[in-house]
């Protein structure tokens, strides 16, 4: 394990080089590992350790479109597609990956089949760090372990394709077998992560939920429609606003970012665009801060967790969903981004 300093704090954290693929194989090459939940993150962790080599089966509800979409990606009922208890039985390690919600509604289903020496395995620490709220309160003879991607399954899956790594942070919460940091490296390596940082369950919870409903997506969605519906009211054309608010970040500047850092950015940018966004960057710093300390306050209490259950268990929840989707994806800035990505030129054209 390595140690990385940022500005004097210190980070244990794993890379592909001192713990290849290999030696994850070598750890897991007894285990069968279920994914139990074929949504947003099951197919891409799925798919990957399936190619990476591993014993690998899916748990998933019987004639459900996930279901569907698992026998579309090659798996085959029966052999390495069953339903949610039937591979949670079979299973030695048990990649609990259904939606927060969906996870306390299957629990006491899954509950009887962690038998001593299994892993339960996470990528979010909602269930495990809420357990008052979720009931979700693992065996003592089990390892409790987590694996959470920064990024998307689909994310995962398409840097895997791509020879690259998505990051990963990695908790125990529980070593009963003694071997829980072998397992939970070993998984992280065979997903695909480009390299591993620790973490516990209460702070990638905590991180996670305030990131989400912050610069990753609520407060960039937010920054994203004031800016736009500002130039709107101002005179300029809705490819006008769409192109200066979203496709100049997205297409352009974001990847300059990853890149090499927003000084990078800032240095390949005209003296005039510096000059601006040194200026006004420390105004919206302090105009949001108290937002974020709402927003940390709020994920800390236990608030956002319950409002998530509480809406997410409500029957019609998806029928809610897609109607605020939707007033969002018929909103006219991204009726514009529509067109303006229409317009995009084909690579190599």
């Amino acid at each position: 394990m390595a140690k990385l300093n940022f500005g004097g704090v210190e980070e244990n954290v794993v890379t592909r080089e001192e713990f290849p693929l290999e030696k994850a194989r070598e750890i897991l090459k007894d285990e069968v590992i279920a994914i139990i939940g074929y949504g947003v993150q099951g197919p891409g962790q799925a798919l990957n350790l399936r190619d990476n080599g591993f014993k690998v089966i899916i748990g998933q509800r019987k004639d459900s479109a996930t279901w569907d979409k698992a026998v579309r990606d090659g798996w085959t009922p029966g052999e390495t597609l069953f339903d949610i208890e039937e591979a949670a039985q079979k299973a030695t390690i048990i990649q609990y990956l259904l939606s927060d919600a969906a996870q306390i509604a299957v629990w006491p289903v899954l509950k009887p089949h962690l038998t001593a020496g299994k892993a339960l395995y996470f990528s979010h620490g909602f269930g495990v760090t809420y357990s008052e709220r979720t009931g979700i309160v693992p065996p003592a003879d089990v390892d409790v372990i987590l694996v959470a991607p920064k990024g998307s399954g689909t994310s995962l899956r398409r840097l895997f394709l791509e020879g690259r790594g998505l990051n990963s942070s990695y908790a125990i919460a529980q070593d009963a077998t003694g071997r829980a940091f072998d397992r939970v490296i070993a998984l992280g390596i065979g997903i695909g992560s480009g390299y591993l940082f620790e973490t516990t369950f209460k702070r990638e919870v905590y991180s996670d939920l305030t990131g989400e409903r912050g610069t990753l997506m609520g407060a960039i969605q937010g920054i994203f429609a004031a800016q736009y519906e500002c130039l709107r009211r101002n005179g300029h054309t809705p490819s006008e606003a769409f192109n200066e608010t979203v496709e100049e970040l997205t297409q352009s500047l974001m990847p300059l970012v990853a890149e090499n850092g927003m000084d990078w950015m800032y240095a390949n940018c005209s003296t005039t665009a510096q000059r601006g966004a040194l200026d006004w960057y420390g105004r919206f710093r302090d105009a949001v801060a108290p937002v974020f300390e709402d927003l940390y306050n709020s994920v800390a209490s236990g608030e956002e967790a319950q409002r998530s259950i509480d809406s997410n268990s409500q029957p019609d929840y998806r029928v809610k969903l897609e109607e605020e989707l939707r007033e969002l994806r018929e909103s006219e800035m991204w009726q514009a981004g529509r067109t303006v990505r229409s317009l995009r030129p084909e690579a190599g054209k």
